[in-house]
């Protein structure tokens, strides 16, 4: 199997980290399933994905104190294989793991993800508990020298041969659940170590190889970010997508920061590789710097179309992060705009065409069907007329030039449907306008 063919698009889906933190249990997993698979799924919304401590006891009961209870007791298989709590998800009881919920979000239609984080947990290691098929325990395997600085779970693995068992035994479980996506954690940046931030660079390979052996094509997916723009061959070669940011919330400074992110980013945007712009943080959460606390985003009507905009002319995956059966009218309208999304086509070579303190423009060009794209944004306080007009900038930048010197582009506004006849527009404070030219 080639892992290429795993996503060959940028996946598109929901997970439940934004708004359930490590609360999320099966009965709203499979509430947010059931309204994907009714209004999503037919714009090419497909993923649910079960974040974080999934297999914790008393997860988020101590929230007032710590996000992650330390050390705080594991359901855990005979083979030091996390399992999920069988408290908040019922159905994964006497050992079908999530095989039950994974077949019910599969019967609408829809594929189903998890969570991980890297490594063994420190609980099997400290219990000796064995590895399948290897002769070893869990305490021979796991590196006490690696840890995450976030998150109390686990010890890194070892690279060795044990080790690379220890990932296999991981992968053929998740696949006779019917996992399709793994978003693993604390490997694409090891930032606890700031002079080795790439030090799980062989489990990244570890889970790579067990992923190809177990028979299953499973998408997979490297946090945190920020990915490092030196290791680019490195995850393109072993994952499809790897996170280029730290978490991403609510704010514009968050946003704002994304645009020379994905400067970085953008030559390496292919089939199958995608340089991931983090979760979309609107609607109702529940997370970052609101401690928990149910709100609707804090980000305004025109940072959320930039949001949008940007992650799409980019190419980047699409997870949102809402509690999807509380979305409003606005925010399902940002979610099915059908000339939105077909941008994000790895057949659309995304190009930066300009960025100042107060604005930017990206282009796309899709060599297989010859639609062209233009965006431009209002990245300042102050409303401002930003223009894209001057064929040099598209020279310059390696992109397909819109139109010929002296002539006027027609041109379609995707997210209002007004007709133009030039690349240029006065955008309010933080707004953007996404054109599709006709040449």
């Amino acid at each position: 199997m080639n892992k290429n063919d795993f996503a060959p698009l940028p996946p598109m889906g929901w997970n439940s980290y934004d708004y359930y933190d490590t609360t999320v249990d099966e009965a709203r997993v499979r509430a947010n399933a059931g309204y994907m698979a009714a209004h999503l799924k037919e714009y090419g919304w497909e993923y649910v994905v079960v974040d974080i401590q999934w297999y914790a006891h008393g997860a988020g009961s101590m929230r007032d104190r710590y996000q992650y209870i330390p050390f705080s007791a594991l359901e855990m298989d005979k083979y030091s294989r996390l399992l999920p709590d069988p408290e908040r998800f019922p159905s994964s009881a006497e050992g079908a793991g999530f095989k039950p919920l994974a077949d019910y979000v599969h019967s609408l239609g829809l594929k189903f993800g998890i969570h991980i984080m890297r490594g063994i947990p420190r609980q099997a290691a400290h219990a000796h508990t064995p590895v399948k098929d290897c002769d070893v325990t869990a305490a021979d395997i796991a590196d006490p020298s690696s840890i995450c600085g976030w998150n109390p779970d686990m010890y890194g693995v070892r690279n060795c041969a044990a080790g690379q068992a220890y990932y296999n035994s991981l992968m053929e479980l998740y696949a006779s659940w019917g996992v399709d996506y793994i978003k693993c954690d604390d490997i694409c940046n090891t930032n606890i170590y700031p002079h080795n931030p790439y030090s799980a660079r062989h489990e990244i390979e570890m889970l790579s190889r067990a992923i190809q052996r177990c028979g299953r094509p499973i998408v997979l997916s490297l946090s945190p970010g920020p990915a490092l723009i030196e290791q680019a061959n490195h995850y393109k070669t072993h994952a499809n997508l790897w996170r280029i940011t730290d978490d991403l919330w609510d704010r514009w400074s968050d946003i704002l920061q994304m645009f020379w992110r994905c400067e970085l980013w953008q030559d390496h945007v292919a089939r199958g590789c995608y340089p991931d712009c983090d979760m979309l943080p609107l609607g109702r959460i529940g997370g970052g710097f609101g401690e928990g606390q149910e709100r609707s985003t804090n980000l305004t009507r025109d940072e959320q179309r930039t949001l949008m905009t940007l992650w799409c002319i980019f190419g980047s995956p699409l997870m949102l992060g809402a509690e999807m059966t509380k979305l409003d009218d606005w925010t399902l309208s940002l979610l099915t705009n059908r000339d939105i999304l077909a941008m994000r086509t790895p057949d659309c070579r995304p190009r930066q065409l300009f960025r100042t303190a107060d604005e930017a423009a990206w282009t796309a060009f899709n060599e297989k069907t010859g639609e062209l794209y233009v965006a431009v944004f209002n990245l300042s306080d102050k409303e401002r007329t930003v223009e894209a007009c001057d064929p040099a900038l598209y020279e310059a930048a390696g992109a397909a030039v819109p139109f010929r010197a002296g002539e006027a582009p027609v041109c379609t506004e995707l997210w209002t449907g007004r007709e133009y006849s030039s690349l240029s527009a006065v955008l309010p404070p933080h707004g953007c306008c996404a054109f599709r030219v006709i040449r």
